[in-house]
């Protein structure tokens, strides 16, 4: 999946829309922080485009519910409640372990080979400590078992919903325990897709997601509180 560089000029045909992704990347990046006023001028300057585009991708992001607009007042980044992060992450373990069990049909070789790649690569950044590196690799393999699953509806779905709790889903502080049993449960992922057993996957991957609820709640609940 390719990544947007948020400086870059932009140049595309559809401004609002290449607005929009850049927008989403700062704010899933953390570079836009959760109740964040959007500041136009800044963006306008940044981004060297007019306030039409802009206004327009503020609307896209709104209905995604990454922005919240303000009556007469702009628009600042989303919150999210510790309720709403328990139930976005019940819908997103269905839809990972649904991918899963697509994936393990679907996948072609050269698919799984990246992924055990990725895993090694993610496994020695663990073992360094090195979380920075780690966690953009966490969420690769994620979204590489979702894109394997060949399903462009359930992507669409994913990528919607998952976008919203991203930063903190791929940034979480966990202690030593759970980080490893994360690591360990990625490692049975890669077993159980190169044997290509989707039921098995589909489980691990359900309580896999299902295990971060009470870390990511907790998380919000403090910043929550700091706010």
């Amino acid at each position: 999946m390719n990544r947007i560089d948020p400086g870059i000029g932009i140049h595309r045909r559809y401004l609002h829309d290449e607005v929009a992704e850049r927008m989403r990347a700062l704010i899933q990046s953390g570079e836009m922080e959760p109740l964040a006023r959007i500041n136009e001028g800044e963006l306008t300057e940044r981004f060297g485009i007019s306030r039409t585009p802009l206004r327009e991708a503020i609307k896209i992001l709104a209905t995604e519910g990454l922005l919240e607009l303000l009556p007469n007042r702009g628009a600042r980044v989303a919150s999210i409640s510790q309720r709403e992060i328990e139930e976005m992450l019940e819908v997103i373990a269905g839809l990972e372990a649904t991918a899963a069990d697509l994936a393990c049909a679907a996948a072609t070789e050269d698919e799984i080979a990246a992924i055990e790649d990725d895993h090694r690569q993610m496994v020695e950044a663990w073992r360094a400590g090195d979380a920075a590196r780690y966690y953009p690799l966490n969420r690769r393999i994620h979204e590489a078992i979702m894109s394997a699953a060949r399903n462009a509806v359930l992507t669409s779905i994913y990528l919607g919903l998952s976008g919203r709790i991203q930063r903190s889903r791929y940034s979480v502080h966990q202690t030593e325990a759970e980080w490893a049993r994360a690591v360990e449960e990625h490692a049975r992922m890669v077993v159980l897709l190169r044997a290509r057993d989707g039921a098995g996957l589909s489980a691990l991957m359900r309580a896999h997601i299902r295990g971060k609820k009470a870390v990511l709640a907790a998380r919000v609940g403090a910043e929550a509180a700091a706010g």
